[in-house]
């Protein structure tokens, strides 16, 4: 399939971390809701923004501009130092997050990478799906927002990540620029600074659209092999990969916020098996085995429980995943109503590890009533998921169901 590719971005990171750690810590006010800033010394007057609320950027406080101007704009901003050892704590979390999506992954800041959506397309039915599965987990496991571009290059992908926010999805595909992008003012280009807007500007050049249509030539003998970059950058040119520095994925796991609360074990249970299909299928595709397996549940009222356990042997099997699962939800449960279910396995293994077998890896499971059909065994398990694995990398992903989700 051609390219396709993510850029994933943490709307006003620093100020909406530092946000989330004061509200845990007792505090009533959420910095994202006021004027604010993560910046400078507020009573020193020094330093520069940044990060900024949306309520601050009506009064027109950019990134980057000293404390003192943001302050005469907003006589009433609120000013949060920053807290980098926080910062990085909350990058890494959404980064381990997204490595269980994928390990195609270029991390190029604290709060933005790329993802290479292609090796995985094949479990959604559109990027647009997996974009929103991405943002709701985020939001629903990390509690921030993020934006989402996605496009067949990556510049087109870091532009439209920068449309409308907070925590909106949108695509900018090369036969969009036209409609989506060349009306921007030059100023909205990527790697188009202040200055060389001015100066493209004095040039009778104000929107992408007319920087694209420009001679390239003319560019380069303006602005030297940066003027080239702006033209390719405006037609929507830029062959550079997604840049993957192979990550071993720390834990595997899916979320699902159900359509309506459920109270049912039985409803509670299939969507469990879902979700453990999911997870281990993801598991069997990375190579790995679990060696935990934690439910996690989100009650009507938003409040979250979970618990954990570790399995017999290390595994990766559909059968072995839901029956720790199941046994987990039943000694979690409350009773109350369920907003959202999530099974997640760490201590992940390589398969090609030697893996120590439990006694019941040795045998087939036979129920305790005499003439019972037995169970299959872990080995005729693995071959029935390897064999519907088959079926769906070459067929798609719902070319083989189980009956219970009919």
């Amino acid at each position: 399939m051609k390219p396709i590719i993510f850029h994933i971005d943490v709307n006003s990171a620093y100020l909406s971390w530092s946000a989330l750690e004061k509200l845990k810590n007792g505090s009533t006010v959420d910095l994202r809701t006021i004027p604010s800033i993560i910046g400078g010394d507020e009573k020193n007057r020094r330093g520069i923004v940044l990060a900024k609320s949306l309520p601050a950027k009506k009064y027109k406080v950019q990134t980057g501009e000293p404390v003192a101007a943001a302050l005469r704009k907003c006589p009433a901003l609120v000013i949060e130092p920053p807290d980098h050892a926080l910062y990085r704590r909350c990058s890494q979390a959404m980064m381990e997050l997204l490595l269980e999506f994928t390990p195609d992954l270029e991390q190029v800041s604290i709060d933005e990478c790329y993802l290479d959506f292609a090796p995985i397309a094949h479990r959604y039915a559109s990027p647009e799906a997996a974009a929103k599965e991405i943002r709701d987990r985020i939001f629903e496991e990390l509690s921030f927002t993020v934006n989402v571009g996605i496009s067949n290059v990556k510049v087109l992908a870091k532009m439209a990540s920068d449309f409308e926010k907070p925590g909106k999805i949108h695509t900018l595909y090369s036969h969009q620029i036209a409609a989506k992008m060349w009306p921007l003012p030059v100023s909205d280009l990527f790697m188009v600074g202040g200055r060389s807007a001015e100066r493209l500007t004095a040039l009778g050049i104000r929107t992408i659209g007319e920087l694209a249509l420009a001679d390239p030539g003319f560019l380069t003998a303006h602005f030297k092999s940066h003027g080239r970059q702006m033209w390719e950058y405006a037609n929507g040119i830029d062959p550079s990969p997604v840049i993957v520095k192979k990550q071993a994925a720390k834990g595997i796991g899916n979320s699902t916020t159900l359509q309506e609360d459920v109270s049912d074990p039985e409803k509670a249970k299939t969507v469990l098996l879902a979700l453990a299909e999911s997870v281990s299928g993801r598991l069997r595709k990375a190579g790995r085995l679990a060696g935990t397996v934690t439910v996690e549940i989100k009650y009507f009222d938003f409040t979250k429980a979970s618990r954990q356990a570790q399995t017999l042997s290390p595994c990766s099997t559909t059968d072995e995943i839901y029956r720790l699962a199941c046994t987990l939800f039943e000694k979690l449960w409350d009773g109350r109503p369920i907003r959202l279910l999530g099974i997640r396995t760490t201590r992940l293994t390589s398969t090609e590890e030697p893996v120590q077998l439990s006694i019941f890896d040795l045998s087939p499971r036979q129920t305790k009533k005499e003439g019972a059909s037995m169970d299959p065994s872990p080995e005729k398990l693995k071959k029935l998921d390897a064999a519907m694995d088959s079926i769906r990398r070459k067929y798609g992903a719902d070319a083989v169901r189980r009956g219970r989700f009919l």
